[in-house]
């Protein structure tokens, strides 16, 4: 278990396993990156690194949880592990912070894998590809009236029907939810409203390396029109769309984790 501490005092928690090229993982709202625990097989070749982002899982609350904070503490991340030729990947409301600490981060970057993610969590005129903004709010609302009720309600809304199977869905609670520690209410209630504040859309022409785009076809979390939005203006971005919801790498882990080493052998093949 290895910490470090941001320049605001805030003690950020992360694993690491193997060696090579390091891909960083960057969990969702109210996870933490014990859930990438099924993609441990890609440490034969590569250095995995996953963070928890303030506020969730092992690292230390803060009162500023903005998704600049979370961009910052990634952006100190790769400073003090001093990484490089690194490839990032983003999941759910962790595709915002990945894309919000692209431009400091680009030297250092290889490419970026972004899974079930959104430039905007909230539709608007210019961009229905998002959740109602009421249904948003909604959210929050319940969140407070029965906080662990509305934890587990969106847990299961991750998945879409026929996945997992009750063994793997079983494992996936106890090994990867449990263990990772489900954030206080107040940390989550921040965190959804940083969901339903931000807007990376400006951001995405400016991103110019290999973007490979990871999204369920049943996703009803995040809609899966927000990654075909997202690979029309990513300069150089490949989709892919896999049956399920909006957990792949959890409720497919074998497809997911195929895809991923087929984009580093593609990035390989461009060095």
């Amino acid at each position: 278990m290895s910490f470090f501490e941001t320049n605001d005092g805030v003690a950020i928690h992360y694993e690491e396993l193997g060696q090579g090229r390091p891909l960083v993982f960057v969990h969702g709202w109210a996870m933490s990156g014990m859930v990438w625990n099924f993609q441990r097989e890609l440490a034969d070749r590569h250095r995995l690194i996953a963070m928890d982002l303030r506020g969730h899982g092992q690292s230390a609350s803060s009162a500023n949880i903005t998704l600049e904070a979370f961009a910052n503490d990634l952006i100190e991340f790769f400073t003090r592990l001093d990484l490089h030729d690194a490839v990032l990947v983003g999941w759910s409301m962790g595709v915002q912070v990945v894309l919000q600490a692209f431009q400091p981060l680009r030297p250092r970057l290889a490419g970026l894998v972004l899974v079930g993610g959104t430039p905007r969590f909230s539709a608007v005129a210019d961009f229905p590809h998002g959740l109602p903004p009421v249904e948003v709010k909604g959210m929050g609302l319940r969140l407070r009236r029965d906080y662990q009720k509305t934890m587990g309600d969106f847990f299961k809304s991750m998945f879409a029907e026929g996945e997992p199977d009750r063994e793997q869905y079983q494992r996936i609670v106890h090994e990867m939810v449990m263990k990772g520690r489900s954030p206080e209410p107040e940390m989550a209630r921040k965190a959804l409203q940083v969901l339903a504040d931000a807007d990376l859309r400006p951001i995405l022409s400016g991103v110019d390396r290999p973007v490979l785009l990871i999204h369920g076809s049943r996703d009803t979390i995040c809609l899966t029109d927000a990654s075909r939005y997202m690979a029309e203006k990513l300069p150089m971005a490949r989709l892919a769309i896999v049956d399920g919801g909006h957990a792949p790498f959890l409720a497919r882990p074998a497809e997911f984790n195929n895809l991923i080493k087929g984009f580093l052998e593609e990035i390989n093949g461009g060095h």
